[in-house]
């Protein structure tokens, strides 16, 4: 069996790039498929983001706007079956729970399955509006499959003068905890992946500092491993307890992964007894018996070895791709289970989109809504009044209420051709009525783009030219506004800085964290993030603007 953890940064983003949500699951080849950071609303599941054939698929996503923030977050577990129903294979889960709790409601308005005796615990020291508050995020998605529970998490990122949300990731881990605690007190096994934004040792990080070592998260990391006395067996550094730069995760503005300058926040645990009939003797539990493997997929990475050299000179390709690599575990001798069905979680039974899988009778009524649109279209096209467009829209408007359908409404179709209408209509007056309107609708103002390309025009004649010689005043504007925007320009270039490092134009950004700086133009070294040792690397120059960006 292959588990995959995989940060998306955006599930439609990936899916884009791949070109399916099938393609993109199959080239993994695995039975399991962890997403974090999936970046969509519950009411944006549709079965071109949720639904493959061969897979079953459990999503979390933010059903909060706290920070005004809508839409981040958000994990999704595919499980690769030959059967939905009535199925022995161990990826098919026999119970599935958003969140940590079993507090939130899922698609059909009910509580979650596999509410635990352990929220009954959690709810004695935490309060209850705090645990929704967890799972709110779309954070977690526990899938029970029979011979493991597998926690697909994604980690809160705190930053340290953010006492808030320190503390919410302090919480999210408390719980986590708890949860695992009572599992393992019952004898199930765990595995446990995604994004847990920890990079636990120096070996994990690229910029450890003097504080790395005695930070909360990372000593919390480390207290739960094996080595520690905990439960959990780290899998990747079980396997590569040596291998250094095997980092995760990069930066995605600074262009680190050109010199693989990054972090492990990806990860992979495991805790319990293995699945032998002498599971007790010594030696013997899930990670000595049933792991053969765990590794990072870099074939994945956004840039590889032989692209472009990214940021050098503060120029600058786009790299596809999200700002994280997945990682892999392969178990071996997993048994099947007992017979049993997909879970209520699943994506297949949410309404959204189990309500609009096509049937003949919407075809047959989209065909019937089209001929009735180019109807429309065909009548508006004739000089008899008494056909106008109230009339089309609501003919329309009436069929569309007989059956609901997807994709741009009847109403919104006929108005588009409507508006195309018009526009042909425009096409046909004479050239010089079309331009005064054009002019009206403009007033005195000429766009920059507009104004250079007749500059770059105006050394040849032509009909434009006869016909803007008689507006003298718009003509003297267009040259003051090329000539104002050239001088702009080179102004803007001599206050560039050159970095101390690499005597190169330096790139200017914007702070966009909120206080006393928010808004304020800086330079920096254009150059890709790297280590200090690396003279190819951005040499770290920094240097304030005179002014915040827009004054």
């Amino acid at each position: 069996m292959k588990i995959v953890t995989y940060n998306v940064n955006g599930l439609r983003s990936r899916i884009s790039q791949f070109g399916s949500l099938p393609k993109l699951l199959d080239s993994f080849d695995a039975d399991i498929i962890c997403f974090q950071e999936t970046k969509l609303r519950r009411q944006e599941l549709t079965a071109d983001l949720a639904v493959a054939d061969g897979y079953e698929s459990f999503f979390s996503c933010t059903r909060t706007s706290d920070r005004g923030r809508m839409g981040y977050s958000g994990v999704a577990t595919f499980c690769r079956v030959k059967s939905a129903f009535s199925s022995t294979e161990v990826a098919l889960p026999i119970a599935a729970q958003e969140g940590f709790t079993g507090l939130v409601e899922n698609s059909h308005n009910r509580k979650c399955e596999a509410r635990n005796e352990i929220v009954d615990d959690l709810e004695d020291e935490f309060a209850k509006e705090e645990l929704l508050k967890v799972d709110s995020e779309g954070r977690c998605i526990i899938t029970d499959h029979g011979h493991f529970v597998l926690f697909n998490l994604y980690g809160p990122r705190a930053e340290c003068n953010d006492d808030e949300r320190i503390q919410f990731k302090l919480t999210f881990f408390k719980i986590l905890q708890k949860r695992w605690e009572s599992l393992l007190r019952q004898g199930r096994r765990i595995i446990v992946v995604g994004d847990l934004n920890i990079a636990p040792t120096a070996m994990d990080c690229c910029d450890a500092g003097p504080d790395f070592e005695t930070n909360e998260f990372r000593r919390w990391f480390r207290s739960i491993l094996a080595e520690s006395g905990g439960p959990f067996s780290d899998i990747f550094r079980t396997k590569h307890p040596d291998r250094r730069e095997a980092y995760t995760c990069w930066p995605q503005n600074t262009g680190a992964e050109v010199f693989n300058y990054g972090t492990r926040i990806d990860h992979i645990l495991c805790a319990g007894s293995c699945l032998h009939e002498d599971h007790d003797q010594q030696g013997h539990n899930l990670m000595t018996c049933h792991v053969e493997e765990c590794d990072i997929l870099i074939q994945y990475k956004r840039w590889k070895p032989g692209n472009t050299v990214r940021w050098k000179g503060g120029r600058s390709i786009k790299l596809e791709g999200s700002d994280h690599a997945p990682v892999f575990t392969r178990l071996l001798e997993i048994p099947d289970t007992s017979e049993h069905s997909t879970p209520a979680l699943s994506a297949r039974y949410i309404p959204m989109i189990h309500g609009v899988q096509q049937t003949l009778v919407s075809i047959l009524t989209k065909r019937q809504l089209a001929e009735q649109i180019r109807s429309c279209e065909m009548s508006g096209s004739l000089s008899n009044e008494n056909i106008t467009s109230e009339t089309c829209n609501e003919r329309v408007k009436r069929s569309s209420n007989d059956c609901s359908i997807s994709g741009v409404s009847p109403v919104e179709s006929c108005s588009s051709n409507q508006e195309s209408e018009g526009s042909k209509q425009s096409k046909s007056l004479p050239r010089n009525e079309t331009m005064k309107k054009a002019r009206k609708s403009q007033g005195s103002q000429l766009s920059l783009s507009v104004s250079q390309q007749d500059a770059l025009n105006s050394s040849t004649p032509t009909q434009d030219d006869h016909e803007l010689s008689s507006y003298p005043l718009e003509r003297e504007k267009t040259n003051a506004a090329l000539l104002e925007w050239r001088r702009i320009q080179q102004v803007m270039q001599n206050s560039i800085p050159l970095c101390k490092g690499h005597s190169e134009p330096c790139v200017a950004r914007v702070v966009k964290k909120q206080g006393p700086n928010f808004g304020r133009r800086f330079y920096v070294c254009a150059r890709a993030e790297g280590p200090a040792s690396n003279p190819e690397a951005n040499c770290g120059y920094f240097k304030w603007a005179a002014s915040k960006s827009g004054h």
